[in-house]
């Protein structure tokens, strides 16, 4: 497991406002609208359904109780909430919506450490675009993924779907491409160190793959958003580069 703390930003030639107002965004939703995880009703109307998404028609479902292995109580498991709009808008407003804090704090801190690089070689409008391009793709993968291999009318097919995490994995394979070797500092295997870009990135690459193929769907991790948004982050960055500067090569 790979934890980054921070990298060199040197060399950064532009203030990164977008990425400080994504992380804002971001903390707004969980804080106001999510009230800090407490309101399950917006993330049930405004997460990403696989179900919704290939058919196109919103699906409501009733709250239920089920029994609870762990503790052995009981759960509420709430309901699909009707989405305010077209399904496909899910799309955008569920990269907006956490799971809790630790879901949000985590990937925040892969975003400020990694998106203000990325938007500095981008430009400030073209990173955003590429952002949410890259949210958008990762959950359209980890729905046709879900779908696949389950079924579209399996449960799992009505498991809402929230976070940043997709869009955030693009930035991960841009900065890789973009920077492979600038200097990130990490916890890795819990050990203080600093690796180029490609060990840290590739190792966190790496523990995606392997952890969707040890704890698969039921792990409650996407997984399939994770791995779509990193090759989709890899494959657009430099057509969203033509015309920018180079980046400074690092040794």
């Amino acid at each position: 497991m790979v934890v980054p703390l921070f990298d060199d930003n040197t060399d950064r030639r532009s203030w990164p406002y977008v990425t400080y107002l994504l992380i804002a965004a971001n903390l707004v939703v969980f804080v106001l609208a999510e009230d800090m995880g407490r309101n399950a009703t917006i993330v049930y109307a405004l997460a990403t359904v696989p179900r919704e998404i290939v058919t196109g028609r919103d699906v409501i479902t009733e709250t239920h109780v089920v029994p609870d292995p762990v503790t052995g109580g009981y759960l509420t498991i709430p309901g699909l909430a009707k989405t305010p709009g077209p399904v496909y808008l899910t799309l955008l407003t569920s990269m907006f919506l956490h799971a809790g804090w630790l879901h949000l704090l985590g990937n925040m801190l892969f975003l400020w450490i990694f998106g203000d690089n990325v938007e500095d070689a981008l430009g400030h409008v073209r990173f955003l675009i590429f952002y949410l391009v890259c949210g958008v793709l990762a959950a359209l993968a980890q729905v046709f993924d879900t779908v696949a291999r389950f079924g579209l009318g399996s449960q799992e097919a009505l498991t809402p779907c929230v976070g940043a995490s997709g869009a955030i994995s693009g930035v991960l394979g841009s900065y890789l491409l973009l920077f492979p070797h600038k200097r990130v500092v990490v916890i890795l295997f819990r050990i203080l160190t600093e690796v180029p870009a490609w060990v840290a990135i590739g190792t966190w690459f790496a523990f995606q793959i392997f952890s969707s193929w040890v704890e698969g769907f039921q792990s409650g991790v996407a997984y399939a958003a994770h791995l779509g948004g990193f090759v989709v982050g890899l494959a657009l960055v430099k057509l969203f580069a033509l015309g920018r500067r180079p980046t400074p090569a690092h040794a």
